[in-house]
């Protein structure tokens, strides 16, 4: 059995669960990880939360 991971797959799998759990924690959590240059991915990122939460509906 592995004991270690590397940091991109924690952060991945971080952004797995919150993106399931709580979508604001999502978002701030996603906007450090991935390092957001500008508003216009932060609002992408916002706009594919809900238009997959629309889907979902």
């Amino acid at each position: 059995m592995k004991r270690e991971i590397s940091a991109q797959q924690l952060g991945e799998k971080v952004m797995k669960e919150l993106r399931l759990l709580d979508h604001v924690a999502f978002v701030r959590f996603a906007s450090v990880y991935r390092s957001f240059q500008d508003l216009s991915e932060f609002t992408d990122m916002i706009a594919h939360l809900q238009d997959q939460d629309d889907a979902s509906r």
